[in-house]
């Protein structure tokens, strides 16, 4: 039998998706003589693995101890994308009137109704990732706490799985810095958040990261008197400096407070609720607060796995993997948050189509190749891929930079959303792009485009050369194009152009 799964509450939504991704009737299948390849995890990674492995014929196991699914489906990007949906139409019912000309509305919304609809639909979008859809493909798959018994043995369910190769894609999870007070207080993170069925009043966010800032300004968006602590003095550090500020004034303008540059030195709780001391310079002062959201780091899952046993090297930054995505232990690989300082969902998939050819071909894919965009999905959404500016300069580049602020977007300023920009880092002297930063409602979709520039070597040139339809944001890219163009007519080329046209009559 497998292992039991609470998730909170056990309404009818929740008990659909757990019935899709851990079945409590599940009965575990006796294992085949010899796996061509074993996967613990059944997280995108692990998924992506198992499906594609089988579909080429190879016999697949997955194992997996929680949910299928892992964090993207059950706590991560499928919850807080309708949270996020939910949250946008409700800040702009409220701004209609202001804004448009529209329809004044006024008064609270139903939260709880919010959170029926996020768990209604994600147990929806669950039987793709569910138990019996992978056994359909093929795959059997074992439910429950599977850990490496030698260098090519799995066991779980107290079965023995053997294998040629094997795939770690155990994930990571939230952790909480070591607060004074914190466990004893309680707190919320990312794996806990999505259990709410009341708004809290007063909502103290640490962690001024992507999950940090999304969640922040959605639970303003809601109602909520929102703060967001962080020791750094700006949010969102690995992206542009200027892409951030602009996404750090939309947060203020939907309500979110920012106390940056501390330190928590402390959490308690008394009659009135939470009471989070801050200091900054030695000085000390008190936030009140609800309800604390923890988004401040998570930690690989590399504990219990038997890991040792197998051979397979780590730390506490992760499986250790060479460039192929090969662990220490030649017969097993992994994919995905568990070995992977980029925690995205579409690099673990990507990452798992490496790996299946790489584990049972003759595949010669690296990971390093693999240029990976990003998303923050606030209002408006930060957008990346490349390099910033400033970590190519870092790294000793020299670059051009070329930057369209949205007001001069035709269809940004009709849509009255003219707060953000489209920069581009070349390399100097040319149009190879280096790295793209988009801040736009549309950023998100806008990114694709450079995504597949960098992927096949195209050029700035070449996006420009492509006709955009009028009125698009996407135009930005355009008008980057034809900044570059203006620039590479030099005062020599002038004097050509200027000869040609004198003689031209």
């Amino acid at each position: 039998m497998t292992t039991p799964v609470t998730i909170e509450p056990m309404d009818q939504h929740n008990q659909r998706l757990v019935d899709q991704v851990h079945p409590p009737t599940w009965q575990n299948p006796t294992p085949r003589d010899r796996y061509h390849l074993a996967v613990l995890g059944a997280g995108t990674g692990g998924l992506v693995s198992a499906a594609g492995a089988a579909g080429l014929g190879a016999r697949v196991a997955l194992v997996e101890r929680h949910l299928m699914g892992g964090d993207c489906l059950n706590v991560g990007c499928v919850p807080s994308k309708a949270l996020i949906a939910a949250a946008r139409a409700w800040d702009v019912a409220r701004r209609a009137a202001a804004d448009f000309g529209g329809p004044t509305v006024a008064g609270a919304g139903d939260f709880g109704a919010v959170m029926d609809r996020m768990r209604r639909l994600r147990a929806g979008l669950s039987p793709v990732d569910g138990a019996a859809r992978f056994a359909g493909l093929g795959v059997d798959v074992f439910l429950g706490g599977g850990r490496f018994t030698s260098p090519e043995t799995l066991e779980v369910d107290g079965r023995t799985i053997r294998f040629r190769r094997a795939v770690v894609a155990t994930g990571a999870r939230a952790v909480a810095p070591p607060i004074p007070g914190l466990a004893e207080a309680g707190y919320l993170t990312n794996e806990t958040l999505f259990s709410l069925t009341e708004l809290p009043r007063r909502l103290l966010v640490i962690g001024g990261g992507p999950i940090g800032c999304e969640m922040a300004q959605t639970f303003a968006r809601f109602g909520s008197e929102v703060t967001l602590v962080d020791q750094a003095t700006r949010i969102l550090g690995r992206d542009d400096a200027d892409a951030a500020a602009i996404v750090a004034d939309a947060l203020r303008a939907r309500g979110v407070r920012f106390d940056l540059g501390v330190s928590v030195a402390g959490v308690a709780r008394d009659a009135t609720g939470l009471r989070v001391t801050v200091r900054r310079d030695g000085a000390e002062r008190v936030i009140e607060a609800d309800r604390i959201l923890v988004a401040a780091g998570r930690a690989p899952n590399v504990d219990g796995i038997g890991l040792e046993v197998a051979g397979v090297t780590f730390d506490r930054t992760g499986v250790r993997v060479d460039d192929r995505l090969r662990t220490s232990n030649p017969r097993i690989f992994s994919v995905g948050d568990v070995s992977s300082r980029l925690q995205f969902t579409h690099h673990a998939d990507f990452q798992a189509r490496q790996v299946i050819a790489n584990a049972l071909f003759f595949g010669r894919g690296r990971a390093s190749r693999l240029i990976v965009p990003w998303v923050t999905y606030t209002t408006p959404e930060l957008a990346h891929i490349g390099l910033t500016a400033a970590a190519a300069r870092e790294q000793g580049r020299r670059v051009d930079e070329i930057v369209v602020p949205f007001p001069d977007v035709d269809r940004a300023v009709l849509d009255g959303e003219t707060d953000g920009l489209l920069k581009v880092v070349l390399a100097e002297g040319s149009d190879r792009i280096l790295g793209v930063t988009i801040v736009g409602s549309h950023a998100g979709e806008m990114i694709g485009e450079a995504v597949v520039a960098m992927t096949n070597g195209l050029g700035l040139g070449a996006i420009g050369r492509a006709m955009h339809p009028y009125p698009t944001q996407a135009e930005a890219y355009r008008k980057a194009a034809d900044q570059w163009r203006r620039a590479k007519l030099t005062p020599l080329a002038r004097r050509v152009l200027g000869g040609w046209f004198r003689v031209f009559r």
